[in-house]
């Protein structure tokens, strides 16, 4: 039965949320504190996704009939609503952008050019991230400048205070502040490209110097890691973990992907495709800005089915723990926190699970160039490495269950070990 407005006025919030459904799907949610929101449930690609239509009275049942219309005429068309609503906001913002700007010749004029141009290639999420640090630590340096009139000692002096954490937006401190002045070096460089090839600008001043010729060095990580057959303990010690469920399972998931800790920890659900067994991580995210593939294994899949449920529609895989950061992700410490309590300080890093895969897959006589290309070292071609990350991908991904099988052996003959152990106690 359809929904009335008197209806809606007057339901009442109970111990428990529940719905009063309308015509097509279309339901109002009514918490327990009283608030009435609409939703909408849909299937799409073979995944289940709740829509968010606004909150009552703000959104009234005649809009909310309106818009779950419209999304539903974007289902049939095979487009995914959300997904395309969420597109749609980011196009209407980078337009109030450039209308904004008055010189149509200033950097962030171009720089908004650029992302219009650029955004459709890359899932709208990177698109509406890239936009974001644009917005946070570029516009207010040098967003006003003509573009051509930038000198490459004020993109230098931008990154430099990137890093120190000083100026406008929310800035992150040691690592992960080297990390984003040299991803926006490369973004600011590409903006550049753009305007020289449009003929917007005569040179990029970007490409006068590297982000390591003026960020701080790099201080030596620790990539200590344990020996190989010292491995069954410490996953029985991770099984084990009593920690926070999410921290436990970026554990498991570290072992089992051995990527870098914070291609693992700053994951959107964007890059998997569970249904194809994939894990595709944007050139952006990666350490040398190459594509790098990873195939799931089905103890992967199942660690992430578990993750999905957690985090509804949050966007992260490792969403933050509290409410200030459950925007964000967790701590990239997290995994080395875990390891300390679990009493491996010192001895066991994020890191050294690639150390571990690399040594005994070359053991078990995986192929060198397999192994390597499944580790993202890649040569220092950046277009030959642009097309190599697809290489291999029958025997990456027999790789890569051979190594999830492998830890799940190992596992079960220490447990065996320490039952034994026990009983003989």
């Amino acid at each position: 039965m359809a929904l009335t407005d008197v209806k809606i006025r007057t339901a009442k919030p109970k111990a428990a949320a529940y719905r009063l459904a309308d015509a097509g799907g279309l339901y109002l949610l009514i918490s327990p504190s009283g608030g009435k929101l609409w939703r909408w449930n849909y299937r799409y690609d073979r995944k289940q996704k709740t829509m968010p239509f606004g909150k009552y009275p703000e959104v009234t049942l005649t809009m909310a009939r309106e818009r779950h219309a419209a999304a539903r005429i974007e289902l049939a068309k095979g487009n995914d609503p959300m997904a395309q609503r969420k597109a749609e906001k980011v196009a209407v913002r980078a337009k109030a952008e450039a209308e904004r700007t008055s010189d149509a010749h200033s950097f962030k004029a171009i720089a908004l050019q650029w992302h219009k141009w650029w955004a459709p290639g890359v899932d709208s999420d990177t698109a509406a991230y890239i936009l974001r640090r644009l917005e946070a630590d570029v516009f207010p340096a040098i967003g006003h400048k003509p573009i051509s009139e930038i000198k490459p000692a004020e993109i230098r002096n931008l990154i430099t205070a990137i890093e120190r954490g000083d100026g406008h937006g929310r800035r992150l401190k040691g690592k992960g502040a080297r990390d984003v002045a040299q991803r926006q070096h490369g973004t600011i460089s590409q903006i550049f490209r753009y305007a020289v090839v449009h003929d917007l600008a005569d040179v990029n001043p970007a490409s006068a110097f590297k982000p390591s010729d003026v960020l701080s060095p790099r201080k030596t990580q620790n990539r200590a890691h344990i020996e190989p057959h010292q491995l069954p303990a410490l996953i029985a010690a991770m099984d084990d973990y009593s920690g926070h469920t999410v921290v436990k399972l970026s554990l498991k998931l570290m072992a089992l992907t051995f990527v870098r800790t914070q291609e693992l920890l700053r994951a959107p659900w964007s890059e998997f495709d569970l249904d194809s067994a994939v894990w595709k991580i944007g050139a952006e995210r990666m350490k040398k800005d190459r594509p790098h593939i990873v195939p799931l294994s089905r103890q992967s899949i199942t660690i992430l089915r578990q993750l999905k449920h957690m985090a509804g529609e949050k966007l992260f895989v490792f969403p933050g723990l509290n409410t200030q950061t459950a925007n964000g992700t967790i701590n990239l410490n997290s995994i080395l926190g875990a390891l300390a309590d679990l009493g491996y300080k010192g001895a066991m890093t994020g890191h050294g699970y690639r150390g571990l895969a690399r040594t005994i897959l070359a053991e078990n006589g995986f192929e060198k160039a397999h192994v390597e290309l499944q580790l993202a070292h890649a040569n220092d071609n950046k277009t030959e490495a642009a097309y190599n990350h697809a290489l291999y991908l029958p025997q990456r991904a027999a790789l890569m269950q051979w190594w999830a099988d492998y830890l799940d052996t190992e596992l079960n003959k220490e447990m065996a070990k320490l039952i034994a152990i026990r009983k003989t106690a």
